[in-house]
């Protein structure tokens, strides 16, 4: 399979697998209505670091994946701002920063910022998982490359067309720039067959209890052979005292019995305007044809530019506090491919924070328990990132929409992330994370196994934390240096007597995370225990 090579590619190749761990930090005081370790997720931070920091809870657990990179067009003064671990490819990113129109390396920068952010996503995104990524014309085509490298060539789904905006404008020199573009990859496209029955064509865009539908005209020119005087009969509109004609030169249809049996089943749509009432039929996705029940590439009437403003205006922001927002409906509509009520959607270039929008307006309206994980990086992701998420939950008293004055209710914790967990560190005590954080990271270190939003804890006194199939986990920790010089951090004879025998008992061997041991490994070993000394079991993997 052809690779795009790029200048610093070699350099950044395995760098998401350097990347320190840092745990997250929660703030309270930023919080909204927060629920404990399985609530949603706003993080404040470097989204590679914060994407490496969910890896011990969240690996092989996201259903899907949006995200809005930078575009890469010479405006937006990001800065690839990676410590990457050589000299060489720092002098080149010192020399080369920031990012402008007038740089000839520039999409060589892009590509090192998004390569090892990728590597990290596929490692979050479940088997049946997807993700969408917003581009423009600047690096579709270098992007579809990398990511056939990434995620591989066949896993690709779908190219979307976006139309962002009416018309052209007066900036446009010759051909007018009016649509976007997102990419969808599977984690395996074998995976998604499941799912087919939840995709959904563009055109559905109404929803009830019933599921998915869109309207469609009742009415039928009334001349010619068309001509039906039978054809004309008043409907009542319910709980009023009115009915509904056809307007001049128009008749319904269907005939009266069938118009009946619609309204009994409460499929007619009623409108009233100036002109009087209006009646459509609803057409629901589960009545279309076999052919007809997929989901369209190109996105003609999924919001704009100016709708994702106007929205931001809706929720008392000003209309140019974020540039380039991407509109609900175009992300709601997304998460409609492939999310189900309980899955996970992740963003880690959050933005405006149209995503959690979008997971919470999805709940609101099938009473949904998807969650949502949010990473930005910008010193807004409190003030307009977590604050428009706020609102959306609370409710905005002059909205127009009754929704949003009500609020969509629901919760997130806030994070930032804390100091990377090293071995100097530990060794002075400078950064001692929790239990917990520490069992988690070390499993996943170990195994790659992400243990979802339960906090790992000491089973009995000898500090078993998890439990698989071939082995038991031992952690003898806590975070208090005083502890860790002391015998009880060691594991002795004693102890590892009883957790031999408690291992053998149900057939498997053990590992034992420790600050030190008095036992020799080869006796270790006939015990069928393996030794893993703290802090340097942190970097195993």
């Amino acid at each position: 399979m052809p690779t795009l090579d790029f200048k610093g590619k070699q350099h950044i190749y395995a760098y998401h697998l350097t990347i320190p761990y840092r745990p997250l930090e929660p703030d309270e005081d930023r919080s909204c209505n927060p629920t404990g370790t399985d609530d949603n997720l706003i993080i404040h931070g470097d989204n590679l670091h914060a994407l490496k920091a969910l890896l011990p809870r969240y690996a092989n657990r996201i259903k899907c994946i949006y995200i809005d990179p930078p575009y890469n067009t010479g405006n937006e003064g990001w800065c690839y701002n990676d410590n990457v671990n050589s000299p060489l490819m720092q002098q080149w990113l010192t020399e080369n920063s920031p990012v402008d129109n007038e740089d000839l390396e520039k999409h060589d920068k892009w590509l090192c910022m998004m390569w090892p952010r990728l590597h990290l996503l596929k490692e979050l995104l479940a088997d049946d998982g997807v993700i969408f990524i917003s581009i423009d014309d600047n690096e579709v085509h270098r992007l579809r490359m990398l990511m056939d490298e990434i995620f591989e060539e066949n896993n690709f789904v779908e190219c979307f067309i976006w139309k962002k905006k009416g018309g052209a404008g007066n900036t446009e020199k010759l051909v007018g720039d009016i649509v976007e573009y997102i990419l969808m990859y599977a984690r395996d496209t074998t995976q998604l067959s499941t799912n087919r029955r939840i995709i959904e064509p563009t055109s559905y865009l109404h929803r009830d209890e019933e599921g998915s539908y869109k309207l469609e005209s009742l009415l039928k020119t009334d001349e010619g052979m068309y001509k039906r005087d039978t054809m004309k009969f008043p409907v009542p509109v319910p709980d009023t005292d009115e009915t509904v004609r056809p307007p001049e030169g128009k008749r319904w249809t269907v005939g009266e019995i069938t118009m009946m049996d619609l309204l009994q089943a409460q499929r007619l749509h009623f409108t009233f305007s100036e002109n009087g009432w209006a009646i459509k039929k609803k057409k629901y996705f589960d009545e279309a044809d076999p052919e007809t029940g997929v989901y369209l590439n190109l996105l003609l009437e999924q919001g704009s530019l100016k709708v994702a403003k106007n929205e931001m205006a809706s929720l008392g922001f000003a209309r140019e506090a974020f540039s380039t927002p991407k509109p609900l409906v175009l992300v709601k509509q997304l998460l409609r491919v492939i999310c189900k009520p309980d899955d996970i959607i992740l963003d880690s270039f959050a933005g405006s924070g149209t995503t959690a929008h979008a997971v919470l307006a999805l709940n609101k309206e099938d009473s949904g328990n998807r969650k949502f994980i949010l990473v930005e990086c910008e010193d807004y992701a409190d003030t307009i990132t977590a604050e428009r998420v706020r609102r959306v939950i609370n409710g905005v008293p002059n909205a127009r929409d009754a929704a949003l004055r009500e609020g969509l209710g629901g919760s997130f914790t806030y994070c930032t992330l804390g100091e990377p967990i090293s071995v100097e560190a530990m060794l002075t005590g400078e950064v001692l994370p929790s239990y917990s954080t520490l069992a988690a990271n070390l499993l996943y270190t170990a195994t790659g196994t992400s243990v979802g939003p339960g906090a790992l804890t000491p089973k009995n006194d000898d500090g078993l934390f998890h439990s698989d199939d071939k082995n038991d986990y031992y952690l003898l920790y806590e975070p208090n240096l005083e502890y860790l010089r002391s015998n009880a951090a060691i594991l002795n004879l004693e102890r590892a007597e009883r957790i031999r025998d408690a291992s053998h008992k149900n057939g498997k061997k053990a590992i034992v995370y420790a600050a030190g041991n008095y036992i020799g490994q080869r006796e270790l070993t006939r015990m069928g225990i393996t030794f893993c000394q703290l802090p340097d079991a942190l970097h195993e993997r």
